[in-house]
């Protein structure tokens, strides 16, 4: 049973230490998708909910925004810790009720999802300056992507970033987390790099209460991997990502790909291969490389 209730806050617009947006937008508080390897499970430490993550969300109400314009050459990013179009926007909205209230402003929009909802506000966002959407795809396995989650398929979210790209609108294909031995990075890439401006790589980062849960799907799933997980995770060797790293830099390169560390802010035209941007713990591989040459 999914715990819902409504909740009264004094802004939905939070001052954002992120290097990508000035603000963060999160107009819901847990999320239902219940990702088992989602990171924004640590909130449970601040809201106090007994209920585990993925079975319960806080709605939240906001004064309605009067002077948005305060917002002019700003960045907003939509879905730091929640996903702003989880099941139940579509019956309460909010996420469409603050795009309303900031639609004229001046203010740049990024969203980040597992959902094809979005497409319901395609023409209220494609109203934003540089607005940007992008989806996380970290399989194109739905056997995989069901153990991890209950987002909607993988093909809905591809049918989503092709509708927005083109409709003009930036797309992202986020490939997080990539899961050692499991991900294929390439065969995504190939999948999306026709309707999307950005290719973002993240890697399966264990930490918290979530991390015994992972490891053991791993040794119950895939036991031929844990040696490689205890690796990874155990004695934090960084080999596999600093391989990878290597594998998608020759890749890239041969599909005639920009490939990018760290750098979110060179994006390719529409009709143009899209620029792959490497967020692999960098400095660590990079001294790791150099220790092994």
């Amino acid at each position: 049973m999914v715990k819902i209730q409504e909740i009264e806050v004094k802004s939905v617009m939070t001052k954002s230490n992120l290097p990508v947006a000035d603000f963060s937008v999160n107009p819901y508080v847990g999320c239902l998708h219940g990702c088992k390897y989602c990171y924004a499970s640590f909130m449970k430490r601040f809201t106090n909910h007994p209920e585990p993550w993925g079975e319960f969300i806080d709605v939240k109400h906001w004064p309605e925004i009067k002077n948005a314009k305060r917002y002019a050459g700003k960045e907003a990013f939509f879905g730091s810790v929640t996903d702003c179009y989880q099941p139940h926007e579509a019956k309460y909205k909010r996420t469409r009720a603050l795009l309303e209230q900031l639609q004229g402003s001046g203010i740049s929009v990024s969203i980040a999802t597992k959902s094809d909802l979005v497409l319901r506000d395609l023409d209220l966002i494609k109203t934003f300056p540089h607005a940007r959407v992008s989806w996380s795809i970290n399989t194109l396995d739905e056997s995989f992507r069901r153990e991890m989650d209950v987002a909607v398929s993988i093909e809905r979210r591809l049918e989503a970033m092709r509708q927005f790209y083109e409709a003009g609108v930036e797309t992202t294909c986020f490939i997080s987390p990539i899961f050692p031995g499991i991900t294929d990075v390439e065969a995504i890439i190939e999948r999306a790099k026709g309707q999307c401006n950005l290719v973002w790589l993240e890697n399966l980062n264990l930490r918290g209460d979530y991390r015994p849960v992972i490891l053991d799907w791993i040794h119950a799933h895939h036991p031929e991997l844990d040696s490689l997980y205890h690796e990874i995770y155990s004695k934090r060797d960084r080999s596999y990502w600093v391989a990878l790293d290597q594998q998608l830099r020759e890749y890239t390169a041969r599909q005639g790909m920009t490939y990018v560390r760290d750098d979110d802010t060179k994006r390719s035209d529409f009709g143009q291969p899209p620029v792959v941007a490497n967020y692999f713990y960098h400095e660590e591989v990079k001294k790791s490389a150099k220790a092994k040459s």
